[in-house]
């Protein structure tokens, strides 16, 4: 048994304790001196007094509903702030971490000078392969000296590895990376993949590392569907394909001059 007379206690959620544990405790009886609803507590003033009970409810109660709401609130906001970056932000997470370990693994290099097995890659659609077979692999490898050597993923790329690691590996090796724009090359989701990665390089290098040679004449309102490569035509010099005979020489000229080594 318990008996409680006079009880004065402050207003404060630490005692309310006492209400719950009186009213769930079945080894002991506690007995009031007055009725448990008509409890009073001395407020902060230490003048007024208030209702226990009351004061209880209105300050020290959890509201289940309003926790479950802000719960499943910030749910909901999470995974919409994940479907967004899966959106929007996903085809660049990829090519920046790629891009990033080849700046590392250029950075990082012993005597601080780069070593290169290529002197371009080669971005170009499959529908194209036959001008590169025919035009470009004669003009610029078989040219010289000195004599150029070209990366080709129908050539050069590893078998069996991963296409991102793939291009990534070969466009660190190569000093220029030669992109040959087309209808076709535009279509392709490869070629895209490639042209992020080309251009993430030269935002990180500053240097002038992609070379555009235009196979086609593509319209502007064709372009403008491709942000990244309109916005770089219009920063950038870039080499149009010359369906002349005789202005084909002067192209090649210009191609090999920019991607031969220096010295």
């Amino acid at each position: 048994y318990l008996t409680v007379q006079n009880f004065d206690v402050f207003c404060s959620c630490d005692n309310v304790w006492f209400l719950e544990w009186a009213q769930r405790q079945r080894q002991v009886f506690v007995l009031l001196d007055t009725n448990p609803k008509d409890l009073t507590c001395l407020s902060d003033n230490g003048m007024d007094h208030l209702n226990l009970v009351a004061y209880s409810a209105a300050k020290c109660q959890k509201d289940v509903g309003y926790v479950l709401f802000l719960v499943t609130g910030q749910g909901v906001l999470f995974f919409m702030l994940v479907a967004f970056f899966c959106n929007f932000a996903s085809p660049y997470v990829l090519p920046l971490y790629h891009i990033t370990l080849g700046w590392l693994a250029e950075t990082t290099q012993t005597d601080g000078r780069r070593r290169y097995r290529y002197d371009a890659f080669v971005s170009y659609s499959g529908k194209d392969e036959r001008w590169v077979v025919e035009e470009l692999l004669p003009n610029l490898e078989q040219r010289g000296p000195p004599f150029l050597q070209l990366c080709l993923h129908g050539r050069d790329f590893q078998v069996g590895k991963d296409i991102v690691e793939n291009i990534t590996d070969s466009m660190y090796q190569s000093r220029h990376t030669l992109c040959l724009v087309s209808r076709s090359f535009l279509r392709s989701s490869r070629c895209s993949l490639e042209m992020q990665l080309a251009t993430c390089r030269l935002k990180a290098e500053h240097r002038d590392v992609l070379i555009l040679v235009f196979l086609e004449r593509i319209s502007r309102r064709q372009l403008s569907a491709h942000h990244r490569l309109a916005r770089l035509v219009k920063s950038r010099t870039y080499l149009d394909w010359p369906q002349e005979p005789q202005q084909q020489g002067a192209f090649w000229d210009r191609l090999w001059n920019k991607l031969k080594p220096e010295g």
